[in-house]
């Protein structure tokens, strides 16, 4: 290998190690929504389907066709969410470059979702 080959191969593998010691410390980074009422929540990772999809008893009213609709406007917001907290999480590990990259593959910084209370648990660390 040439010597920009080897920096490069370096340099990739040095964020893939502080990338893992990240996730090491501070566990998955997953998204979550729920919706006004708080009928519907959706739980996932960025980039995979929903991990949890908990619907209240109440939201069972709504109708198949209803509730289907609001758990996938729902599934999408976590999504998104979920993407955010990738992308904040990654954009302080990586140079501008990469963190832009994590926006051309379809992990935007946009915003995160305000839902999860108070716990830092469940805030980007």
């Amino acid at each position: 290998m040439d010597d920009e080959t080897q920096r490069a191969a370096r340099r990739v593998a040095d964020v893939e190690a502080q990338v893992s010691q990240h996730i090491a410390r501070t566990g998955p980074v997953l998204g979550r929504a729920s919706s006004s009422d708080g009928a519907v929540t959706v739980v996932t990772a960025p980039g995979a389907p929903p991990q949890q999809i908990r619907i209240a008893p109440g939201a069972l009213t709504m109708g198949a066709d209803a509730l289907g609709a609001e758990i996938v406007r729902v599934a999408e917001r976590a999504a998104a969410d979920a993407a955010a907290r990738m992308h904040q999480s990654l954009a302080r590990l990586v140079d501008p470059a990469t963190a832009k990259a994590l926006t051309d593959i379809g992990f935007p910084a946009g915003d995160v979702e305000d839902d999860f209370g108070d716990s830092f648990l469940r805030r980007p660390r």
